[in-house]
């Protein structure tokens, strides 16, 4: 349901809205997903728990959160705990394989660690297929954007309240690319969200990746 929906904290109350600040109703979860659609992911954690998304989150590398689920709350689904690109990559890469969680290596001779499952083979997929979908992002993005290339990918990007930094992480059936576009001083872009400052970049790259392949 992408409606509006408040949200009582401890602090206060939150009232997420997506991006656009319009709501669609009822969506599909293919249309949420590529769509980023900001309400109905708060809305998924509010089914399945925070803490649930915490321990997921850390099997797949994001290590960096320290606290409770019950400490970030709902808002979680948006980016409310600090993580870092490497993190984020991990978590990438370990849908990439279909749900094996590697540790990432700094160079190419380092020795590899043995994997593990953090989701399952189906659910891999079904995330990934979403984020391949051109026609599903479509809604918020168009068919044409930097998130479009002319082989398989799938990605996602995202942008920081005040638009501080922005994000394009996205994986083909070779590579993983992860891209993060800010100031290192923490002070806001001037409108430069995740599709018009990071995705950019990472088609750019992901298609120099490619050329020979």
């Amino acid at each position: 349901s992408d409606t509006p929906i408040e949200i009582t904290a401890a602090n206060g109350s939150y009232r997420p809205e997506n991006y656009d600040e319009r709501f669609r109703g009822w969506v599909s979860v293919r249309d949420a997903l590529a769509s980023s659609l900001n309400v109905p992911a708060v809305r998924a954690v509010e089914l399945i728990g925070a803490d649930a998304l915490v321990d997921r989150l850390r099997a797949a590398g994001v290590i960096g959160l320290d606290h409770p689920g019950s400490y970030y709350g709902p808002a979680l689904a948006l980016g409310s705990a600090d993580v870092t690109l490497w993190e984020l990559v991990a978590a990438y890469a370990s849908l990439a394989p279909g749900g094996i969680y590697r540790p990432l290596r700094l160079q190419p001779g380092m020795p590899t660690e043995p994997g593990r499952r953090v989701f399952s083979p189906p659910a891999a997929f079904v995330i990934a297929d979403i984020l391949a979908d051109r026609e599903a992002r479509g809604f918020s993005f168009g068919l044409e954007s930097a998130l479009a290339t002319p082989f398989w990918t799938a990605v996602k990007t995202g942008t920081s309240k005040d638009m501080r930094d922005n994000w394009c992480i996205g994986f083909s059936q070779q590579f993983v690319v992860g891209v993060w576009v800010g100031n290192f001083s923490g002070q806001p872009m001037g409108d430069v969200s995740g599709v018009s400052g990071a995705a950019p970049i990472w088609l750019d790259v992901m298609r120099g990746l490619h050329e020979q392949r």
